[in-house]
């Protein structure tokens, strides 16, 4: 019988690394934009790590409050996919949700700090992220059992994450930004479709009417498809604008393995690794990206 995680292995297996790509990808974008334009070094870069730490700590709240939320309303008692604290029972349901409200703190006072240093416009937009990220699947109606996910997803973690960071650095934004900004949303949306994708089976069961519960098995491989083709046309888009950006398509080379097992009809548990497989896409295509964007 394999031994259970513990101790700090177990908050960290909690806050699902795998998805932590969806947090460095938008602010690396946002700094290989600003260092195109003309920006006083200094800020760029401390405003650069604090948008860094603010998207993380987003990221990984999201992930604690969904771990609480799913934990106690029963969702996550049979599943496939990776270990939830509350669901499995080694953590307290009270403990994990102290552990989300910390990490939204966390992200509420280093963009505090950013917005009393660049705009007060950010401050509301912060709210906004924190009460979107407690009711994806928090509150009386969680949007992400209605199946606005991948929507939350494509506007928190593409969208405002990657245009709120490159407004924060150089308080513009521009054509190059929103569609750097769709690519980005639609790669974190990939993972998520994955993610979704593995957990149909229990899902319905649970009553969680996700986009993929309601499309069904087939489709949902179609659309994960469909989003890196999205990527692609995007990337062509901006590079004819910019060649340099062209650089992010070789970042798809990552993408074959998560492409060919989902193809192949990959199911459970065998969609674990093709999670891991999305993140490090989504890594490699959004850091070319920057690096086209910054040059």
């Amino acid at each position: 019988m394999d031994k259970q995680p513990s101790g700090l292995q177990l908050w960290i297996l909690g806050a699902r690394p795998r998805t932590l790509p969806a947090a460095f990808v938008p602010v690396f974008v946002a700094i290989g934009r600003a260092l195109s334009q003309d920006v006083e070094t200094t800020k760029l870069w401390w405003c650069g790590f604090f948008a860094l730490i603010v998207s993380v700590s987003l990221q990984v709240g999201v992930n604690y409050a969904n771990d609480y939320s799913d934990g106690i309303k029963g969702t996550d008692a049979k599943r496939v996919g990776p270990l939830r604290l509350v669901g499995s029972g080694l953590v307290p349901a009270k403990s994990v949700k102290t552990a989300a409200l910390i990490a939204f703190g966390v992200a509420a006072v280093f963009g505090l700090f950013i917005a009393l240093a660049t705009t007060l416009l950010l401050i509301p937009l912060g709210v906004l992220c924190i009460a979107a990220g407690w009711l994806y699947t928090g509150g009386p109606k969680p949007y992400g059992y209605l199946g606005f996910g991948e929507l939350f997803v494509f506007v928190f973690f593409g969208l405002v994450a990657t245009s709120g960071s490159v407004y924060a650095i150089t308080q513009t934004i521009d054509y190059e930004t929103v569609v750097a900004s769709c690519i980005v949303g639609l790669l974190a949306c990939a993972l998520l479709v994955v993610n979704n994708l593995r957990d149909i089976p229990g899902d319905t069961t649970a009553n969680k009417l996700t986009l993929a519960v309601r499309m069904g098995d087939a489709m949902t491989r179609k659309l994960y498809y469909a989003m890196f083709l999205c990527v692609v046309l995007l990337i062509l888009l901006l590079g004819v604008r910019d060649r340099s950006v062209l650089i992010a398509l070789v970042g798809l080379v990552t993408t074959f393995p998560a492409l060919k097992a989902v193809r192949a009809g990959a199911l459970g548990r065998e969609l674990i690794p093709v999670l891991g497989a999305t993140g490090k896409a989504q890594f490699a295509i959004g850091l070319l990206l920057a690096v086209g964007l910054a040059l």
